[in-house]
């Protein structure tokens, strides 16, 4: 392989390893967004009570009203309170939960969601701050009181600085429920849903409301950025393969008058330089795709580190084989889009004026 084509090779591979990169940085920054979302309607306490409605919420009500709701998937009663824990300064939150849907949005990075009572999941940095690891028992104190639980899970988790403590419900049983986490079926229209969940609520003091739509604006935006930045990549390497084949065609085009004078048609020249990059963007994008990859892993790893945090494998584990498949393929896409250009000028180029250059 000469020189001139290790270049095109490097320049196919820097477009196609860009490419994976920026997608798949866009993709584990969406995972990232979409472990917050806990809900898909929150019921919470109405500050609207109407006539003959009870002073505070009948959670019992609301509980029953949540079940027997048409697409309803599941929801968590959520209660809250501040503990000390033996290795930190002050009180930190502790999330109570109660249902089937608790751990909805929640990612794992190493043990098991809580089950039983005694039992907390926590993130990274309670782990660093305290000096534990899963498995380890730590004792809680809330308000006098002492829990003995045990760490079972790790889970990826950055409310309150990633301090916050999940657990069962029955760990803190004198805790009452706040709101209600609740998880819609497959197909259900969430703002119909909480529409028609929220008149059965009114007369129990509560409303329904859809999760907050934030993350998913952040998405969107992230997505944009990284179609932007994909597009910006894409035509810097092209204008790499633009420069060599424009070389090569020049270097060549005595030869292409010879076939010109021989009856190749403008087509068949566009064809034949847009051809003679093929295996190279084939190559690019083989060596390009991977590299891609172990980037995007690298440096999303440690972006978490940097915050003190583990990443599950969800967020890093975000390219599927289809995905890989067309990123290696894109090295072909690139090669061609930097080759029509002096394929074009090859083939507008007069045969006389052709023949007479050297």
């Amino acid at each position: 392989m000469c020189i001139r084509d290790r270049a095109m090779v490097g320049a196919i591979g820097f477009g196609a390893a860009a490419v994976t990169f920026s997608v798949g940085l866009a993709g584990s920054l969406a995972q990232v967004q979409a472990s917050g979302a806990h809900a898909d309607v929150v019921v919470s306490p109405s500050h609207e009570k109407p006539k003959g409605a009870p002073a505070e919420p009948d959670w019992a009500g609301i509980a029953a009203a949540v079940r027997a709701q048409p697409g309803t998937g599941g929801f968590c009663a959520v209660a809250t309170t501040d503990v000390t824990v033996p290795g930190l300064t002050g009180a930190h939150e502790t999330v109570a939960g109660s249902g089937g849907q608790c751990s909805y949005g929640y990612r794992m990075v190493s043990g098991v969601w809580y089950s039983h009572a005694g039992e907390i999941v926590v993130g990274t940095p309670f782990l660093t701050a305290t000096h534990t690891r899963v498995g380890d028992s730590v004792v809680l104190t809330d308000a006098g009181r002492q829990v003995p639980v045990r760490i079972v899970g790790e889970v990826f988790n950055t409310e309150n600085d990633g301090l916050q403590i999940l657990t069962d419900a029955a760990t803190v049983p004198w805790v009452k429920p706040e709101i209600y986490d609740v998880v819609v079926a497959p197909g259900t229209d969430v703002d119909a849903y909480a529409s028609a969940l929220g008149v059965v609520l009114k007369p129990l003091s509560a409303l329904a409301m859809p999760e907050d739509g934030r993350s998913a604006d952040v998405v969107l935006i992230i997505d944009a950025l990284a179609g932007l930045l994909t597009v910006m990549l894409i035509v810097v390497a092209a204008l790499g393969v633009l420069n060599t084949v424009v070389l090569d065609t020049r270097e060549r085009v005595h030869d292409l008058g010879v076939h010109k004078a021989l009856g190749m048609a403008p087509r068949q020249t566009v064809a034949m330089v847009v051809a003679s990059v093929v295996v190279t963007g084939v190559a690019g994008g083989l060596v390009g795709t991977p590299v891609g990859v172990a980037l995007q892993r690298v440096i999303v790893t440690r972006m978490a580190w940097s915050a003190g945090l583990r990443l599950p494998a969800s967020v890093l584990d975000v390219y599927g084989t289809r995905d890989l498949v067309l990123f290696a393929c894109g090295g072909v896409v690139i090669a061609v889009l930097g080759a029509l250009l002096p394929a074009g000028w090859a083939a507008r180029t007069r045969t006389a004026v052709a023949l007479r250059s050297e």
